[in-house]
């Protein structure tokens, strides 16, 4: 078995790179790698400051272990398929990640058979399994013809004599005879000391020193309950990186995540374990999207392809289910809008103004959002984006209603204001999709739906299934306006439209009255290409309100696409499964 081992990958790909780097156009807005601000036309620094700042770290590059598919799939709630493993994992090996944790062999054959789909892929990436201190692991671990294991023993007290119920000595001359057996058996070892940010030093010291000289490829500091803090995680590293190459593993339940990335970088290690968007046990891991952005972004050091960042992190909330969080650095669907008027205006004339790198940076686009504290410049922009044009006074009546509607505490969607600008303007909305009639059932195994749209003058009906009966009635929308257009195969052989798919960015729903009657609001946001819109419907009933808002939101996308074809309107997404 020809081993591909972390180093090896990184040198190909760093190989790859251009030798030197093009010129940025935010490079001026950039920290410079030692932690300076870049210096001004006349060669002075930007501040009177000068930094204490050492470089953080002399590496060109910081490799990613990816641990998504094994401590991301313990958070509660999360449990992933063999073919949900191997997508998460062409997307990480995409992104040019290191190496990938594919799960844990010892778990159960479906597991295994997970981490064997993966280690079969030929990705570039090293392909691991967790392992425990036991051989058996090893030797499961073998069966699925993985790279490497990563070797978890423990090394607090509380973890070798409470949990192992072994001694420290016990636990030094096993880690030795399983590096060992590993080794000869053609892996790569990584070594990890469970519990290490508890640890009595020494003793870590003396057990990861042992793994090394037994012939482990690395070690790893695990504060494995996220209890360090920045000052001790660079005091333990310190000395681990002195015995060789040594890893990060942190958690975040201090919310020192990044923060002790950063000591343990500074004090000497070149690999970070994390997982996508942070998913993980209590408060979660390290997020790998936010350690590559920082080091790209603060010390120009390379971890992996950050314009795939973006990518990754929805494809793993889509596969997991994890929603993300609005907020959330990177992915989340704040980190690039702006509603204030101040900030639309001042993002509208420079789009650093307020933010701290460009959204293309991650694969994103930026968004402007409306609201009760939208001003004119976000306006505008927003019915520019729709190709309306409007005078002075169409504007500024249309900036009321927006406001008007916001200090109602509602959200002002795309719909909402391009039915504003024709109510102001006078036009009648020629529409191009319209649903006419909508009968879903959820009774017996398979949730069916029907629908008849009219789509320009000609009328179509189609049905559809799916794992609940809003998803079947989106089947059934999206077969009504396939119906008649050129066919051409989907990835998986089946027959499609030939036609540019929608993504389907959210899906919310709101109980907006009490009781067993409750009405309901849906809220959708799709893009196609660089357009994007947000409709939002109400009904008493949850399906016809998802299927109205979806073919509301599908009609206006097609109204800003005047060259595209009529009929040019299709889907590659799925709404979640509706709870029964």
């Amino acid at each position: 078995m020809v081993v591909r081992r972390i180093e090896q990958v990184a040198s190909r790909r760093l190989a790859g790179k251009f030798a030197e780097r093009n010129d940025r156009s935010d490079s001026l807005d950039r920290p410079s790698s030692d932690g300076t601000r870049p210096s001004s036309d006349d060669g002075s620094a930007d501040t009177d400051t000068e930094t204490l700042l050492n470089p953080l770290t002399h590496l060109e590059e910081v490799q990613l272990l990816d641990t998504t598919l094994r401590d991301g799939e313990q958070m509660p709630g999360v449990s992933l398929t063999p073919a949900d493993k191997l997508e998460i994992a062409r997307e990480l090996d995409a992104a040019g990640v290191h190496v990938i944790e594919a799960g844990s062999a010892c778990t159960s054959e479906g597991e295994r058979e997970g981490i064997r789909r993966v280690a079969r892929e030929g990705l570039d990436a090293t392909v691991t399994s967790f392992a425990r201190g036991v051989r058996s692991d090893i030797d499961r671990a073998l069966e699925c013809d993985v790279d490497g294991v990563n070797l978890v023993v423990p090394a607090s007290d509380r973890h070798v004599e409470t949990k192992v119920g072994s001694s420290r000595e016990a636990v030094v001359e096993t880690t030795v005879e399983l590096v060992e057996y590993a080794t000869d058996h053609g892996l790569w070892v990584e070594v990890l000391g469970e519990d290490g940010s508890r640890a009595d030093l020494d003793y870590l010291e003396r057990l990861m020193r042992a793994g090394l000289d037994a012939g482990a490829d690395r070690v790893c500091y695990c504060d494995t309950v996220g209890a360090a803090g920045p000052e001790h995680t660079a005091e333990v590293v310190s000395r681990l990186a002195d015995l060789g190459p040594t890893s990060l593993h942190t958690h975040d339940d201090l919310g020192f995540g990044v923060t002790n990335v950063h000591a343990g970088l500074k004090a000497g290690a070149d690999t970070v374990h994390g997982t996508v968007t942070g998913i993980g046990e209590r408060a979660g891991n390290v997020a790998i999207e936010e350690v590559a952005i920082a080091l790209d972004r603060c010390y120009d050091i390379d971890t992996v392809d950050i314009d795939r960042l973006y990518r990754l992190c929805r494809r793993v909330a889509d596969v997991t289910g994890v929603v993300l969080p609005p907020n959330k650095a990177v992915c989340g669907a704040n980190a690039f809008a702006h509603e204030s008027g101040i900030h639309t205006d001042g993002t509208l004339k420079d789009g650093a103004m307020y933010e701290p790198y460009p959204p293309e940076t991650v694969g994103r686009e930026r968004r402007l959002v409306l609201g009760k504290h939208a001003g004119r410049a976000g306006v505008a922009a927003a019915l520019a984006e729709h190709e309306i044009d409007v005078d002075e006074a169409e504007l500024r009546e249309i900036v009321s209603r927006v406001k008007e509607l916001g200090d109602r505490g509602k959200r002002v969607t795309d719909a909402d204001l391009l039915a504003m600008a024709e109510d102001v303007q006078g036009r009648e909305r020629d529409r191009h999709v319209e649903l006419v009639d909508l009968s879903a059932s959820s009774g017996g195994n398979l949730p069916t739906a029907s629908v008849r749209l009219r789509v320009g003058d000609e009328e179509r009906v189609a049905s559809g299934t799916g794992s609940g009966p809003v998803d079947a009635g989106l089947e059934a929308v999206r077969t009504a306006l396939e119906a008649g257009s050129e066919s051409g195969t989907r990835a998986d052989g089946s027959e499609r439209s030939e036609s540019v798919a929608f993504e389907l960015d959210s899906y919310h729903v709101d109980a907006i009255t009490g009781g067993t009657d409750a009405v309901v609001t849906v809220a959708v946001d799709l893009s196609r290409g660089d357009r994007s819109v947000s409709v939002s419907a109400s009904d008493a009933d949850i399906t016809r309100a998802s299927v109205v808002a979806m073919v509301d939101a599908l009609d206006r996308l097609s109204a800003v696409e005047s060259n595209d074809d009529d009929d040019s309107v299709s889907d590659s997404a799925e709404l979640p499964e509706q709870a029964e």
